[in-house]
């Protein structure tokens, strides 16, 4: 017999009225607590006075933070005052030459800026996206203009885009903002020339895109070498006369969600501005490497001291960093080795490059450098904690960086003299849990077909919740977490970015609570190299990764102190899909599982990044893509659900929850749903993070905790 349908909707004061006297009377830190630590991003050095910048979201307050030299030392503070929660994003911040100003974005979507802005809040006002500059001096932060991605020169000049063109204002907020460029397509990525005399940006013309260059003396538009191919990232030499950029072969073949090892190769181009005309000066071998994979870094190019071009390649199937004359030649190997370079930095004299990576260290990361030219990679930091985001400050020595460990969670701080120094330690709670946070084990696992899968495993306390738990020999409920992306890797300490920073929060709070938590780094994700990551039959082509789902679940129950029969699974976004996967081919392992926006048939998902995707035209593909889609397995789906999504969300329709509630509905399967109106993917609200991370919480209680249990 069908078990009966359930749905409901958990308000946060009764949550916190129901937790608190359990947490207070038995000494475990709260939900709210372990998420309470503000979250950096964008870590910008300032061009003088050897200042740096970041963003700082607490608890959905975000502000601009500035830290300073003095003689005693660098001094942080914040230099905007937003207060509320009001999920008005904040980011895109960017210096003024004079290192005394800084401009920034605040509303709308980062991720998405071609798309309505969203309001999570749902105010009944109309919200925007607006460019906002704010002075070192304490005054008040000053709107520019709507609009997003600003660009400065020399402190008196600010060019951003607003729907789609190239718009420009004066920093003191003095005259209204203008439109600058009328272009074809859509404009992005604004590059200013060094001497300010002209600004080059990307137009983007769907199936084509270009590099242009404005004239500010001629007012004219020059584009450098045009081609039917798609150009981007453009970087200008010291000197201003020449741009380098990538060049992507068109091409009418897409896979999205599958592997795709090789392709028609990429290439580098250097062009004159004056002239546009210009010529390849390297391009990619056939086979390995051939496919664009770029760094995280604000260029994929660095124009380097000795003219030489710095850039990443796959070329060995890791990501690594080549340089090449700018005049032509062949690719140097800078960072040999079996691992892969993350983020990036070139020194202020262009002749040291930084950068993080999982070298010596496959589950975590740290700083390196290595000159431009050549040489061997030098470490910069070492140890159990993970680093990233180098930036060297105007001094040319100092390197500002972001940093976490298993226990102390992701941080702003400064590296000076070999020593490492917290930029605001009193940011962070008071009553934030550090010590009763558990270190993850590192675990490596074989897969269903025999695949070796990386997870950190996270056992409870001794003194976990109640004596029915804690007792030696006891089996623990267990759950296993899937990252989103799915290009992404879950590492050994709080991560480096805000949605799994969330992510590792709750999997230490679940632990916390008695549960066996592996996070586990499945195939298609990042870290373990380009065939781990393009791995075969990834995703919409066949969903391999469903062998890492059962060898997650086979790992748990083998284990002495887990209960076979109390194996729980969750995820978010791609995640999410591998908890549907997984409940829907494999009730009989897993007993549960909480799915977070989650994708239920892939060919709903197509169309959200391939405009032109027709089912119809392509029998074959939808055929493929939905028998790799957990509703292709719905009829054999027993276990009980929880399906949690925000109705604005622009990575997974929201159509996909919808259709698989239908399905559950058809096939009497116990499902429980937390709808958020107005919210996008990736919640812009704390208050959601917490309303649904607690709605899983309970609900794994509730599903896979003995009645006696339970608190």
């Amino acid at each position: 017999m069908a078990r009966q349908l359930r749905t409901f909707c958990i308000l946060p004061s009764l949550l916190m009225a129901a937790a608190a006297p359990n947490v207070m009377a038995q000494g475990f830190f709260s939900l709210e607590q372990v998420m309470s630590s503000p979250f950096p991003t964008e870590l910008v050095a300032a061009p003088a006075g050897g200042k740096v910048a970041w963003v700082f979201n607490d608890r959905g307050a975000r502000n601009i933070w500035v830290a300073e030299p003095s003689a005693a030392g660098y001094k942080s503070r914040a230099i905007t005052r937003y207060t509320e929660d009001d999920g008005q994003d904040a980011g895109e911040i960017a210096w003024t030459l004079d290192a005394n100003a800084l401009v920034y974005v605040r509303g709308g979507d980062l991720e998405f800026p071609d798309r309505p802005y969203p309001n999570p809040r749902s105010f009944s006002e109309a919200v925007e996206q607006d460019v906002w500059a704010v002075s070192l001096n304490g005054s008040e932060p000053r709107k520019l203009g709507e609009g997003r991605d600003p660009a400065v020169f020399k402190g008196d000049r600010v060019a951003f885009i607003f729907k789609d063109q190239v718009w420009i204002a004066k920093l003191e907020g003095s005259e209204k903002a203008s439109e600058l460029i009328h272009a074809r397509g859509r404009q992005e990525h604004l590059r200013w020339s060094p001497d300010g005399s002209r600004l080059a940006f990307v137009s983007a013309r769907g199936d084509h895109s270009f590099v242009a260059v404005y004239d500010f003396a001629s007012k004219g538009l020059t584009y450098l070498s045009p081609s039917v191919d798609r150009d981007f990232a453009p970087v200008w030499s010291p000197d201003g006369s020449r741009i380098a950029f990538i060049r992507v072969p068109a091409s009418k073949e897409w896979v999205m969600f599958g592997p795709k090892r090789e392709g028609p190769p990429w290439s580098i181009h250097v062009a004159d501005v004056k002239t546009g005309a210009g010529r390849e000066i390297w391009k990619a071998e056939g086979g390995v490497g051939s496919v664009f994979h770029g760094i995280s870094a604000e260029d994929q190019i660095f124009w380097a001291a000795g003219e030489r071009l710095i850039f990443g390649w796959e070329r060995t199937g890791w990501l690594d960093l080549y340089s090449v004359p700018v005049e032509g030649g062949a690719a140097k190997l800078l960072t040999p080795g079996a691992f892969e370079v993350e983020d990036v930095a070139l020194s202020p004299d262009r002749s040291i490059v930084y950068f993080n990576s999982n070298q010596e260290d496959i589950d975590r990361r740290h700083l390196w450098k290595v000159a431009a030219g050549g040489g061997s990679p030098e470490r910069v930091t070492r140890g159990e904690g993970i680093e990233w985001a180098p930036r060297v400050l105007s001094d040319g020595k100092t390197v500002a960086l972001l940093r976490s460990d298993a226990r102390r969670p992701a941080r702003p701080a400064i590296l000076a003299g070999g020593e490492v120094e917290d930029l605001a330690p009193k940011a962070i709670p008071s009553d934030f849990p550090t010590a009763s946070l558990v270190v993850p084990q590192q675990v490596i696992f074989a897969a269903a077909d025999g695949l070796p899968i990386h997870g950190q495993l996270f056992l409870p306390p001794p003194d976990g919740p109640g004596p029915s738990l804690a007792a030696g020999g006891v089996r623990h409920p267990a759950i296993v977490f899937f990252h989103g992306g799915s290009r992404r890797q879950m590492l050994l300490g709080w991560h480096y970015m805000g949605y799994y920073h969330n992510a590792y929060a709750i999997n230490q709070y679940l632990t916390s609570r008695g549960y066996v938590v592996l996070s586990v780094n499945y195939r298609s994700g990042i870290g373990y190299g380009l065939n781990f990551r393009e791995a075969t039959n990834y995703g919409a082509t066949g969903a391999s990764e469903f062998n890492d789902v059962m060898g997650a679940g086979l790992y748990l129950r083998s284990r002495a102190d887990v209960d076979p029969r109390r194996i729980g699974l969750w995820g978010g976004s791609y995640g999410g899909y591998l908890t549907a996967m997984g409940l829907a081919r494999a009730s009989d392992l897993f007993a549960a599982g909480v799915d977070f926006h989650g994708v239920h048939d892939w060919n709903l998902e197509f169309p959200n990044w391939v405009e032109t995707y027709d089912p119809r035209k392509e029998p074959d593909r939808a055929r493929l893509a939905f028998e790799s889609s957990p509703l292709a397995s719905v009829s054999t789906w027993r276990s009980p659900v929880l399906l949690i999504q925000g109705d604005d969300d622009r990575n997974v329709p929201f159509s996909e929850m919808v259709q698989l509630v239908e399905a559950l509905r058809k096939q009497g399967v116990e499902f429980h749903e937390l709808v958020f109106p107005d919210e996008i993917h990736d919640f812009l609200l704390h208050s959601t993070w917490v309303r649904g991370y607690q709605a899983a919480s309970d609900f794994f209680d509730a599903h896979l905790k003995p009645s006696e249990a339970r608190r």
